[in-house]
């Protein structure tokens, strides 16, 4: 979870992961993984909640809980810009790029 690991940073650290996690009833991957996909589903259309939950599995009142102890849509906005390392709006092509370079390490 390494591309991971300066978006939640900015959350203050492992500790603040583990303690969400614990508060939410999730894994601190899982947890991880849901922030990741509330970063990435908010500049999209639509409800940022529902799609995070499509790409994750996760269940839309788990979600808004996570939203909920992340201070809101407002802290969306932030781990949001921060995926979105070119700033044109759309994290998903930055976290696919992201990804793409973590795999093709050698």
């Amino acid at each position: 979870m390494g591309m991971l690991d300066g978006i939640l940073g900015s959350l203050g650290g492992n500790a603040v992961v583990e303690n969400l996690a614990a508060k939410v009833g999730l894994s601190p991957e899982q947890v991880q993984s849901a922030v990741a996909a509330l970063g990435a589903a908010h500049p999209q259309e639509g409800d940022t909640v529902e799609t995070a939950a499509a790409s994750t599995g996760l269940s839309t009142d788990t979600l808004q809980q996570i939203v909920g102890h992340l201070g809101g849509e407002g802290a969306l906005a932030s781990v949001s810009g921060m995926l979105d390392r070119d700033g044109d709006g759309n994290p998903i092509n930055d976290i696919t790029s992201m990804i793409g370079g973590f795999f093709s390490k050698k």
